[in-house]
């Protein structure tokens, strides 16, 4: 359940989780503060109210104090002792609160004035002869320390009152925070990478492909969205390759396919003249004479090839295609080839499994692909190389080849030119140039791939990917 918790955290739902589960923590504090804070001020207002209560009381017991030495009236001495009980009662109940609110010292001064006060009151009532001057003393000094004490609790309540003025303030920062956070994390993590992409997309639409700079504090969905931009543009820019290719082959094809058909007729007559010329005066020529026309004829068979691969490489369209077992294609390719591997001390290596499915083509075309492949291997390859074949499962609908040998590999400098018409890296007069587009032009004809990968000093593999028998729709079916 926990095993993505860390790129939960650092998404969008990750970061607004967060987010708001901090500011419905923050309010829940600050509820309970101000809910602690509420129920500390009507507390101390209840207390404010009985030490009210309290000097209120000291104040009525002098009253009838003052009025049994003014008007000698001894109900006034019972009444007050009434008072006096209440005070004590009240006093006692406020023990506790009194001297946290003003210290064991003050609280204990307090209760031994009311102790002596009451004292004297009683005495005073049961017949003594307490001193007026004394009990007015006392008295006095009673009221005063009530007041005190009832003026620090008041103190009290306001301060604790005044502290709830806060919460309002805290529940307003702690809302601006939070409107902060997330015009930050809507800005930097969503706003920024999209103004990225857009750029992005202005240079796709100039034809620049160049992907864009991903970081590990962007956002798990803006980084997977700009991968899979990136993505995009690196298709769009192998598809770009591919159409610029296709349109250059057809455009050659065109122009080279005129070319063609006007250059075989008389490459075909000079061949069977020089042939006649050797047949009808063989006797007449002598050996200089008969080895210009070997050469004549020579020339004009390479000719007559270069005229049949321009022909090849200009065909269009799609041509028949059947079912065919990739063992077998390579098995008859590689039968035209032994005795050249053999000539040049190459030995040839075959992976290419029984059951692997049917591949789409036509047996003549996917002869010729992979014998210019082999034939390139082999004549790149020093003698004593190894020249290998393999194929497998691409994926569902693919079936790949991989052509590799030990030769002296490929300058990463020319691989995107290899597949160009007339490109050749052969001594002049040794190769045309148009093996590898032939073999281009006939792997895309059959919807399929051809790549290359190569480091210098380390050989080169060719892979071709062709499409499996059952993954497209013959158009011979079709008609």
């Amino acid at each position: 359940m926990f095993a993505y918790s860390g790129d939960f955290f650092h998404s969008i739902k990750g970061k607004i989780f967060i987010l708001f589960a901090v500011t419905f923590l923050s309010i829940g504090v600050l509820a309970g503060l101000n809910y602690w804070s509420l129920s500390t001020v009507s507390q101390r207002l209840l207390l404010g109210e009985k030490y009210d209560d309290l000097l209120n009381d000291i104040l009525e017991v002098r009253r009838y104090e003052k009025n049994y030495f003014f008007y000698s009236d001894a109900k006034s001495l019972s009444e007050g002792i009434v008072y006096l009980e209440r005070i004590d009662a009240l006093a006692g109940e406020l023990a506790g609160d009194m001297a946290v609110l003003v210290g064991d010292a003050q609280q204990k001064n307090f209760m031994a004035l009311l102790s002596r006060y009451g004292q004297a009151m009683r005495a005073l009532a049961k017949g003594g002869t307490t001193g007026q001057e004394a009990l007015r003393n006392l008295g006095k000094s009673l009221t005063e320390a009530a007041d005190d004490i009832r003026r620090q609790k008041r103190e009290r309540a306001h301060k604790a009152l005044k502290q709830t003025h806060i919460m309002p303030v805290a529940f307003l920062s702690v809302f601006l925070l939070l409107m902060a956070l997330v015009i930050k994390l809507i800005s930097q993590g969503v706003l920024r990478p999209l103004g990225m992409v857009a750029a992005g997309t202005a240079r796709v639409g100039r034809g620049d492909f160049s992907p864009i700079a991903t970081g590990a504090e962007q956002l798990s969905e803006i980084a997977d969205f700009i991968r899979a931009f990136n993505r995009m543009s690196h298709e769009l820019a192998v598809n770009q390759e591919h159409l610029l290719q296709a349109r250059k082959m057809a455009a050659l094809g065109t122009f080279t396919a005129g070319i063609a058909h006007e250059l075989n007729n008389p490459i075909n007559n000079v061949l069977l003249s020089a042939e006649g010329l050797r047949e009808d005066y063989r006797e007449a020529i002598d050996a200089d004479g008969q080895e210009m026309i070997d050469d004549i004829m020579q020339q004009a068979e390479r000719a007559s090839d270069i005229v049949r691969n321009l022909l090849d490489f200009s065909r269009t369209g799609h041509p028949a295609s059947e079912g065919l077992c990739p063992a077998k294609v390579v098995g008859s390719t590689l039968n035209l080839l032994k005795n050249q591997a053999m000539l040049a001390g190459v030995t040839l290596h075959v992976a290419v499994p029984e059951r692997l499915p049917d591949v789409c083509g036509d047996l003549r075309s996917l002869q010729q692909v992979f014998m210019n492949l082999l034939l390139n291997a082999i004549q790149a390859t020093p003698k004593g190389g190894t020249v290998s074949i393999s194929a497998h499962e691409a994926d569902a609908d693919m079936v790949a080849f991989d052509v590799s040998d030990t030769g002296p590999g490929i300058p990463e400098s020319i691989q995107e030119h290899i597949f160009e018409p007339f490109f050749s890296t052969k001594e002049v007069g040794k190769g045309t140039g148009l093996g590898l587009a032939v073999t281009y032009a006939l792997v895309h004809r059959y919807e399929g791939q051809i790549s290359v990968r190569s480091k210098e000093g380390q050989g080169a593999v060719f892979t071709v990917l062709l499409p499996r028998v059952d993954s497209v729709s013959q158009p011979d079916e079709k008609e």
